[in-house]
């Protein structure tokens, strides 16, 4: 049994969110006897977020649950300068144009697992360019500058990996501990901010915050940092072969954006491995329920992943979303059917009259990004035209392949499955 007295830190421990708290012993205390204010910042590098960016959404709505309030701090004065942290190669710069409008997508996200509002628990969000955009250099440097020192900040990871690996790290990037750390104090200051949580690659940039705030406002803040998460074969949080998977089924970016089928079948594809600690991590199951689920075995753990792929879904795309894409799951893979709930690809009528090599279609549809990964596929066995394998890579696909229902299902791989829409 914990040991600790409140329902925040007790549930950040018993579902695995915590690598490394600053006091422990004190944010207990604390977050037993009064609302505690936290936040998480997020850069605006692209129109929406990623799977990986959900453990950190959660930690943030674990929080509000347990009675506490999150801030989620938009970097709209971060985002021009870059986090160097876990990059070996510098950020592109985005205009100020792209950056605002990939803050405009990111924004609404977070209204899929936080309560916005005026009460004391109501979640706000911040955007630091705010208070970063409006600072004065020299005044800035004499103020806070003066508080860190370049021994110090060369031993932190963010930078000690760049210069290990002998990359060149810009003194833009450098100066960005320095904002984070200042982001800290501000919070503090306007809203009475007494936490800051992030990855574990973030521990020295938190740091830094709450000792700036010690030094200049005589403040005691917290930092909290969880595991940087990857699947139990080391694959990253939210990346496939195929590209990122995307908490937006509605970005205006085609590129940015990944439906609700396609984000369910990500997580029903969780390796055996890992099924406990994502159904810790990324669903609000009883921790009871998830013990008995992730001690099955076999066939029956896919009980399990399906159970984790739904709740995943329902939180971030509506529990009839999710229910749909169980369903459409179900009649494609057990029932070998072509379901309409999958991707559409529209294609002229005409095309497939004249014939069309499914070479071609495999491209023009992204199953394959190239021609050369069409033809690779193919090869190995791995294209199906209405779940029949296509034979070479010649084979024509024409309009007598329409079934039933008005469209021809393609395949690539076992996995991943898109209807052909004549129009």
């Amino acid at each position: 049994m914990s040991s600790y007295k409140s329902d925040f830190v007790k549930t950040v421990f018993e579902r695995g969110f915590v690598q490394d708290c600053s006091n422990i012993d004190a944010l207990d205390t604390l977050a037993n006897r009064t609302i505690l204010t936290a936040y998480i910042g997020f850069d605006c590098t692209a129109p929406s977020l990623h799977a990986g960016s959900l453990l950190p959404i959660m930690l943030l709505r674990w929080l509000q649950k347990t009675g506490h309030q999150p801030i989620v701090l938009m970097g709209g004065g971060t985002t021009k300068v870059g986090d160097p942290s876990g990059k070996d190669k510098s950020r592109q710069l985005l205009s100020l144009e792209n950056i605002n409008e990939n803050m405009l997508g990111i924004r609404n996200i977070f209204s899929k697992y936080l309560t916005f509002g005026n009460a004391p628990t109501d979640a706000i969000m911040v955007n630091n360019a705010e208070w970063l955009d409006n600072l004065n250099y020299i005044d800035f440097l004499r103020n806070y500058g003066r508080h860190f020192t370049i021994n110090r900040m060369l031993k932190f990871d963010s930078v000690k990996l760049r210069l290990d690996r002998e990359q060149p790290l810009s003194f833009l990037e450098f100066n960005y501990m320095i904002l984070q750390a200042y982001d800290f104090l501000e919070l503090a200051r306007r809203y009475n901010c007494q936490m800051q949580m992030g990855g574990s690659d973030q521990w020295g940039n938190i740091i830094n915050g709450v000792e700036l705030g010690r030094r200049v406002d005589q403040t005691s803040l917290f930092g909290l940092t969880s595991p940087l998460l990857t699947s139990a074969s080391g694959a990253k949080m939210g990346k496939t072969a195929d590209g990122a998977i995307w908490l937006d089924n509605s970005s205006s970016h085609s590129d940015f954006q990944t439906s609700a089928y396609e984000f369910w079948q990500y997580w029903r594809n969780t390796e055996d491995r890992d099924v406990g600690r994502f159904l810790r991590l990324f669903t609000e199951l009883p921790l009871e329920e998830i013990v008995k689920l992730e001690t099955l075995a076999g066939a029956e753990l896919n009980e399990a992943k399906k159970v984790l792929a739904t709740n995943v879904t329902a939180m971030c795309h509506g529990q009839l979303a999710a229910d749909e894409a169980a369903l459409t799951a179900q009649h494609t893979f057990e029932a070998g059917g072509a379901s309409l709930n999958l991707k559409t690809y529209q294609l002229p009528l005409s095309d497939l009259e004249s014939g069309i090599k499914a070479i071609e279609i495999l491209f023009l549809t992204g199953m394959a990004k190239s021609r050369g990964e069409a033809r690779k596929l193919i090869k190995g066995g791995g294209c199906r035209v209405n779940d029949v394998i296509v034979e070479n890579e010649v084979q024509i696909v024409k309009s007598e392949d329409i079934n039933n229902d008005g469209v021809i299902k393609l395949s690539a791989g076992k996995k991943r499955h898109m209807l052909i829409r004549p129009i």
